[in-house]
């Protein structure tokens, strides 16, 4: 009785660990959803609009004309008539230098020329008297050549007066420094009552012209084709400058015109510099600057348009998930054009609802359950 009590035991506690293996084999791997299982996911709509193409860089504010003030002549500065940072125009007068020395000379100059043109009149009358009288031989062949040489002599001397006045008046003017651009004054080096000398490599100050202002950055060799297009265009291509990540979220400080190519690619970059010039009335962009630049360097129509995550990459191609009804399909997609907000792809329709979020635990012909917040998005236009 006993042992038969023993097997019933025994028998009993085989049954129960053959059943628990059971369970144990049966039971839902962790971490995995079980069959039928919907999977949550995010989606966006597929969007059509008209996207512009754009390239960016880093550039560095240039003016296009800048000037330092130096002397054309020794001497001692005796007026300043701007200020440090005061907008001049051209021509605007500047300084002053000690002029008395100069003016003493082209006085003396032109002292001298009034004597020898006095002197000059009196032998042309000789001269002609001399004409006169050598027709009836009253006065010697002789004599009158000797008075045409005094009358050519006293012409050339006249011609070296007014040569020397003529120098004089540009000395005198170089004690008068006008401006010769458009610009703000920079800082001051020297003060009134300085002796300068042209020798000097200080100067007096610089006049940097900043409205219009040019940018110079590089792109790389490959645009160039486009970019000869953009250039010779009716509307050269439209350049945008700021300070930021991109356009759309930076600060931005203008927007110009392409103007400039240069002639030649560098060997070592492999980039080729190119110049926009902008209108720079504000004072935005101020020589020696560094900025970010976007291009445009095209237009698509009719695009598709969805968010960069919404496109995948597999081990040839690129796929999107499409949802139908309440499971997804994959769509092998063309990817046209991508950028830091959007993708444009081709091979799906515009208004089809494709996955955003969750794709990893995605498989063809998986169950999905949309999450309502946040609620359907599509991408926002892109504004050219």
């Amino acid at each position: 009785m006993r042992t038969q009590t023993k097997k019933i035991l025994l028998g009993t506690l085989v049954v129960a660990l053959i059943g628990c293996g059971v369970w144990w084999s049966a039971r839902p791997a962790p971490g995995k959803p079980a069959a039928g299982t919907a999977i949550p996911v995010r989606v966006v709509q597929v969007t059509q609009q008209d996207v512009p193409h754009y390239v960016s860089g880093i550039g560095a504010v240039l003016s296009l004309h800048s000037v330092m003030i130096r002397p054309q002549i020794d001497g001692i500065l005796t007026r300043l008539l701007v200020k440090e940072g005061q907008t001049v125009k051209a021509g605007d007068l500047l300084a002053t230098l000690d002029d008395r020395s100069i003016q003493a000379s082209l006085d003396q100059a032109k002292a001298q020329l009034g004597q020898n043109q006095a002197q000059l009149q009196v032998a042309l009358i000789d001269l002609k008297r001399y004409q006169l009288l050598s027709v009836d031989n009253g006065v010697s062949k002789q004599t009158l050549d000797q008075q045409q040489a005094l009358v050519n002599q006293l012409k050339a001397t006249a011609q070296g007066n007014q040569a020397s006045i003529a120098a004089a008046q540009v000395q005198l003017s170089y004690t008068q420094i006008h401006s010769p651009v458009t610009g703000r004054v920079g800082i001051r080096a020297v003060d009134p009552g300085n002796f300068l000398r042209v020798s000097d490599s200080q100067g007096l100050f610089s006049v940097t012209q900043i409205d219009p202002i040019a940018v110079e950055f590089s792109l790389p060799q490959q645009l160039l084709p486009t970019l000869h297009n953009l250039l010779n265009a009716k509307d050269p291509a439209l350049v945008k400058a700021f300070v930021g990540d991109s356009s759309h979220s930076g600060t931005p400080l203008g927007e110009g015109r392409l103007s400039l190519i240069d002639n030649q690619v560098s060997a070592t970059t492999g980039t080729i510099k190119v110049k926009a010039r902008f209108d720079n009335p504000d004072y935005n962009l101020w020589p020696g600057q560094l900025v970010n630049i976007e291009i445009q360097t095209g237009l698509s129509h009719n695009a598709l348009v969805v968010p960069p995550q919404v496109v995948q990459r597999g081990l040839d191609n690129y796929f999107v998930y499409r949802t139908v009804g309440d499971k997804v399909e994959t769509v092998p997609v063309q990817l046209l054009y991508q950028d830091t907000g959007l993708n444009i792809i081709s091979g799906v329709n515009p208004g089809d609802t494709l996955v955003s979020d969750g794709q990893s635990r995605l498989k063809p012909g998986s169950r999905v359950e949309v999450l309502s917040e946040p609620e359907l998005t599509s991408v926002q236009p892109v504004q050219p």
